[in-house]
């Protein structure tokens, strides 16, 4: 604020509004902290809860929002005569103001102009303005955590302030004026190496070398009594040029004293461009557009897993544009991951880049924030490029940054730094893995296109196993261009992927690359990590993870999201988290390195509920009508995955078959049979809508090696379905043998039940080997044991089966009355499924009766109720059957369209004879 006639806000004179020479009243304590945190932040969002935070504490009051809007309300009457107001902005409030209406920011400023001044009389008035503006105690009202760490860091900015304004003192020629208080301040600070040194100065100045001695031996013995340290090199080399007698201490008019007066030093720190490097052409041209449309300073900050390119990426963008920084460029490696280092302080990187810029070690001021001021003084309006490479965190970074919008900073880390990116602007950049066509390109780079085309088959198998992960890739590639064919790296990576991509470099070796993002977490985030790989399924969900790691699903969610954040994960839609595989081997690796046994097979067994509770509950709406089986009690800390209705339930099926496959492969290497076997119950209707023929037999062999530790009638269910699941392939003999070992059992059990569904299934069996007379016999015998038994759904499933049968043996009359009276069971039972198979099956028997109006009719109903109940594979089928009656009735078009979407369906479900027999129905269409 201005001496006279000020209109602002004082926080280092004590929590007052002023306008003209007098504070104007703005109500209590509380309502003036409100003001002082407002004004501390002048011009930026305080998102309410810090409001609240700074002003109250750790403890706000009951309805402490209503209470803060009326002090706010209060604050806008007070400030309306002052121009300046507080406007409400996304989830916070900002103070609307010039800077300098702030003594906070004044203070700052006139400290920035100061150390931007090269005339040193102008300095030290700009130094002495800025320390008239304190008065008090700053913010002396309030007693927050925030405010005392606020008061803290003015405490250090002021004693800055107080040094440099001695320095411009001392470059004035003013030595004699300051030295009494420099004397005091010196005897209450003797560990203080800069007022020592100051002191030494104004001694030599004011003729009393030998008292300059005598101070630098008593700051001596002072350190190495108290620290046992000997005073730091600046402090040496002073008392090196008075002994000496330094002609230069002495100051000239003529001297340059301020150190911005030197000669501008333009730093060239880059490391040299990585040799190899390759592709990555959107980032580049994503950094380019930046730098291009930027209108203030431009932060990039290149996120990613350890190994995946950020630094090679930062350097080959910077060497390709050094044209854009004729100021220079610095670069720093942050060691935020690193084997044997803690992450830098600021500090040092600041005291290295000032030495880039030119200032001498003994001109660095002692205050960090006082070197960031200068460092960002020495940078302002240059087009300077700054790289801070491997940063652990945002706090990291911030000091480092430059002040004006000429400069360009690209940072590098491990984690996304969501801190940077929030408040001040970074822009994320994130890297993936390499697409083939990069990969290739690399080993192309390294390798040479006629080494990499003489073995063209091994390099493929190499990029797939290496995932386009460039770290591996690079690894791999540096041993086939010293000691390996590719087919031999090939050999080392199926063996032990972790072990062939180790090295003796640690900077090298992917599994210590990985390591060592893991120093930077947390022990419940590196469990949660290690419990992640072995998790069922190529990715997880969040409910799953919370089963899995037996935590709340809100602390879970905050656990996934750090490791994403040290991009160890990958987040995609709806919350769901993926390794790569490498990564994962690597956590694999460490659960059981880190995880007793007991903890691993709890978080999978919980793991394993989860899904198949959540199965059994989708499974309900998929096959309402199938008889209901009981399932084990749910183990503590599991929740399965509420599913509201049928729809919820088939996108669930879609989207987690990989993990429930998974699930039933972990439950067999823990022997638990009865999982694996309710597992493979509960996805054959699943299995059977969606047409994963292949998966229905694998999960139907993992349950028949189960059931035979379980009771009789999971044997023969069993037997029946992974004989089905053979006849669905064509594998005849393994259906019939299955089959009739599930028929065998179930008269040895006296189950008709189990007899009936058996021969139901041998009646599809038959089918597909072309006798539809045994599969007429079969569907009889089965709908005569259904009826016996009262399952009438049954009963109108085979008898669906019998007219179908009828059907292909010509029998249509017959087939007609036996589908009608199935239709009618399936409407009373509202089995909308069955009800499709009827129509189906009607629509076979109109157009093989010439009625090809009515058949199509039939098919389109069958086809609706196929395609809201999810059934493509069925519907698949019908609209292959559907293209008949179109061509009976010259329809080409749409018997076209019918049959191109069937063969494209037919090929996803892997139906290639199908698809075939499609082709050719197209192909007589065409001629």
């Amino acid at each position: 604020m201005e001496a006279a006639g000020r209109v602002g806000i004082a926080i280092l004179g004590g929590l007052e509004l002023w306008l003209g020479d007098r504070p104007q009243p703005v109500g209590h304590a509380r309502r003036r902290a409100v003001l002082a945190v407002l004004a501390a932040e002048a011009n930026r969002v305080v998102p309410v809860d810090s409001v609240i935070d700074r002003v109250w504490g750790e403890r706000p009051p009951d309805k402490v929002r209503s209470a803060l809007r009326v002090y706010l309300s209060h604050l806008r009457r007070a400030l309306t005569p002052t121009g300046m107001t507080i406007a409400r902005q996304e989830s916070g409030y900002v103070l609307v103001a010039d800077a300098h209406r702030v003594d906070l920011h004044l203070f700052r400023r006139l400290l920035a102009q100061s150390r931007d001044a090269r005339e040193p009389r102008r300095a030290l008035s700009l130094v002495g303005d800025a320390l008239t503006l304190w008065r008090g105690e700053p913010l002396a009202e309030l007693d927050t955590p925030w405010a005392q760490a606020v008061r803290e860091r003015l405490r250090r900015e002021r004693a800055a302030a107080e040094g440099e304004r001695i320095d411009w003192a001392l470059a004035c020629g003013r030595h004699r004026q300051v030295l009494p208080e420099l004397t005091t301040r010196a005897d209450a600070e003797p560990l203080d190496e800069r007022l020592a040194g100051q002191v030494m100065l104004a001694l030599y100045r004011s003729g009393r070398q030998a008292d300059a001695l005598v101070r630098y031996q008593h700051t001596r013995q002072r350190l190495l009594g108290d620290l046992g340290v000997d005073p730091g090199p600046a402090l040496q080399e002073l008392h090196q040029r008075i002994l000496t007698a330094d002609p230069a201490l002495v100051p000239t008019d003529g001297t340059a004293a301020t150190v911005t007066a030197r000669a501008p030093a333009v730093p060239r720190q880059l490391p040299a461009p990585p040799q190899w490097f390759t592709g990555r052409g959107e980032h580049l041209a994503a950094l380019t557009a930046a730098a291009d449309q930027r209108d203030t300073m431009l932060i990039t900050a290149i996120g990613g897993t350890g190994g995946i390119g950020k630094t090679w990426l930062a350097l080959a963008w910077a060497h390709r544009h050094l044209d854009r920084f004729p100021d220079g460029q610095l670069f720093v490696d942050l060691h935020g991951f690193s084997p044997d280092t803690q992450p830098m302080d600021p500090a040092t990187a600041l005291r290295g880049f000032l030495g880039a810029l030119g200032v001498p070690a003994d001109r660095f001021p002692h205050d960090p924030d006082a070197q960031a001021a200068l460092y960002r003084s020495l940078v302002a309006g240059k087009r300077m490029l700054v790289v801070l490479d491997n940063a652990a965190t945002a706090e990291q970074v911030v000091p480092l940054l430059p002040g004006t919008a000429s400069c360009t900073v690209l940072v590098t880390s491990r984690h996304r730094l969501p801190g940077l990116i929030a408040r001040h602007g970074a822009r994320p950049l994130s890297l993936g893995m390499f697409t083939d066509a990069e990969a290739h390109a690399l080993l192309v780079a390294a390798l040479g296109a006629d080494r990499v085309a003489a073995d063209e088959h091994a390099v493929a198998e190499l990029m797939a196993l290496c995932g386009g992960f460039p770290l591996a890739l690079g690894l791999i590639t540096a041993r086939i261009r010293y000691r390996l064919r590719p087919v031999d790296a090939v050999a080392e990576l199926r063996t032990s992927v972790l072990d062939a991509l180790d090295a003796d470099d640690p900077t090298a070796s992917l599994p210590s690359v990985v390591s060592w993002s893991l120093r930077r977490l947390t022990e419940r985030q590196r469990t949660v990590f290690a419990l992640l790989g072995i998790a069922p399924g190529p990715d997880t969900g969040l409910p799953a993870a919370a089963c899995l790691t037996g935590l709340p699903v809100r602390e879970t969610r905050a656990v996934l999201r750090g490791l994403a954040d040290a991009c160890l994960l990958d987040s995609h839609h709806g919350e769901r988290y993926a390794m790569h595989d490498l990564v994962r081997a690597f956590a694999t690796t460490y659960a059981h390195h880190s995880l007793t046994a007991p903890v691993r097979r709890a978080a999978l067994e919980r793991g394993v509920d989860f899904y198949r509770h959540t199965a059994h509950t989708a499974d309900g709406f998929l096959n309402p009508h199938r008889a209901p089986i009981a399932l084990d009690p749910l183990l503590t800390g599991t929740h399965p995955q509420p599913l509201p209705d049928h729809p919820a339930a088939l996108a669930w099926m879609d989207t987690h078959h990989p993990h429930l496959l998974a699930a039933q492969q972990a439950a067999a290497g823990h022997h638990r049979h009865q999982a694996v076997w309710h597992l493979a119950w509960t996805l054959t209707a699943f299995h059977r809508r969606r047409g994963h023929r292949h998966a229905e037999l694998a999960v139907w062999r993992a349950a028949v090696a189960a059931a035979a530790h379980l009771p009789a009638a999971a044997r023969i269910l069993a037997h029946r379905r992974l004989g089905s699941a053979h006849a669905v392939l064509g594998q005849h003999e393994q259906a019939m043998r299955h089959l009739h070992r599930a028929l065998a059992l179930a008269e040895d059990h006296h189950d008709a039940t189990q007899q009936a569904h058996n021969h139901h299934a041998l009646a599809r069996a038959w089918e597909r080997r072309g006798d539809s007379r045994r599969s007429l016999e079969h569907s009889r015998h089965a709908r005569d044991l259904f009826q016996d038994l009262g399952q009438t759904v049954w009963e109108a499933v085979t008898l669906n089966a019998a007219g179908w049968f009828a059907a292909l043996l010509g029998d249509y009359d017959t087939a007609r009355e036996h589908c009608g009276q199935a239709l009618a069971l399936h409407d009373r039972h509202h089995d909308p499924n069955g009800k499709a198979d009827v129509l189906d099956s009607l629509g076979y028997i109109d157009c093989h009766t010439g009625r090809h109006r009515q058949a199509v009719r039939r098919y389109r109903q069958a086809l609706a109720l196929y395609r809201a109940l999810g059934n493509t594979s069925q519907y698949a089928d019908t609209l292959d059957r559907l293209g008949h009656p179109y061509t009976a009735l010259g329809d080409d078009e749409r018997a076209r369209a019918v049959w191109r979407e069937a063969q494209e369906l037919y090929r996803q479900h892997g139906r290639e004879p199908d698809a075939e027999r499609v082709r050719r129905h197209l192909d007589d269409l065409a001629g």
